[in-house]
């Protein structure tokens, strides 16, 4: 049995937490690129270029490259030969998350309760989801989550008789619907199957994945091609001003699902498209 020392979880958690906000990523960098040389619209590419820049300020000044700081989500895959000693493992987490707003002065976007509306001041509670796993590891992976994406992301549960078609036009209307106020472009993450809370958290996870990185299946692959080419003909462009590129990706993840059900959840993230994961 392999011990983590929660003050080591700690210790990276905080890190992660102010990486995902200064580093937008290689792979969304490269994304936004090609996008740049991809786009029609004038006032699209001018767009891109000042979202490159604003990037490019934020990894080399070790500021944060949104004001809104989002709230921390993080996946956590222990491994079944993995003992978490010297305290909880949630905790931790939790403190890290506030040592890394507080030391890399990061925007506390978290109310303890959603309807009195009175600020933590530190960004705590995250939102953690644990997945036990094979081996003796622990791989922690953070995002910070922006509201506005968040806000226009949804969830229904559609009846089978919908089929492929009926996903596919649910998918692009969220987007459509979500227009300039989820910051495009976008990453769009997917849950098809499962039940009510599973597809949910499948359109979080999906959104963890690399940019341009397709889904095993052949069939969802095609379906992650073909959705991304019908959002970027919506028309809505980078940060809604018009164009070709509404979206860098759309990323879809699968469950199995009740014969009577066909749940799909659309998680959008914002053209900051902020995670780092580190493996302990």
């Amino acid at each position: 049995m392999r011990e983590v020392d929660v003050r080591d979880i700690v210790d990276k958690v905080r890190e992660l937490c102010m990486q995902a906000n200064y580093d937008l990523g290689d792979d969304t960098v490269s994304s936004m690129r090609l996008a740049l040389n991809k786009e029609v619209s004038e006032t699209g590419k001018d767009v891109l270029q000042i979202l490159l820049e604003n990037a490019e300020l934020a990894a080399a000044e070790k500021v944060p490259m949104c004001q809104d700081t989002g709230v921390a989500v993080v996946m956590a895959e222990v491994g079944q030969d993995c003992r978490i000693v010297g305290g909880s493992l949630y905790d931790a987490i939790n403190e890290g998350v506030r040592r890394g707003y507080k030391d890399g002065y990061l925007r506390s976007s978290i109310v303890g309760h959603p309807l009195q509306r009175v600020n933590t001041g530190d960004n705590t509670p995250a939102v953690i989801h644990t997945e036990l796993v094979p081996g003796d590891r622990l791989k922690l992976k953070v995002t910070a989550k922006g509201g506005g994406s968040e806000n226009m992301s949804a969830l229904r549960m559609l009846k089978p008789a919908d089929g492929l078609e009926g996903v596919k036009r649910f998918i692009v209307d969220t987007v459509r619907i979500a227009g300039p106020n989820a910051c495009p472009p976008l990453v769009v993450g997917v849950g098809i199957g499962g039940s009510f809370e599973k597809c949910a958290l499948l359109a979080k996870r999906a959104l963890f994945r690399p940019v341009g990185e397709r889904n095993a299946l052949p069939d969802i692959a095609e379906l992650e091609e073909e959705l991304l080419k019908s959002i970027n003909r919506l028309g809505i462009g980078p940060q809604g001003m018009g164009g070709i590129v509404t979206a860098l990706d759309v990323k879809v993840e699968i469950y199995a699902c009740h014969i009577a059900s066909l749940p799909v959840a659309v998680n959008l993230n914002c053209h900051a498209n902020r995670h780092k994961e580190v493996t302990l």
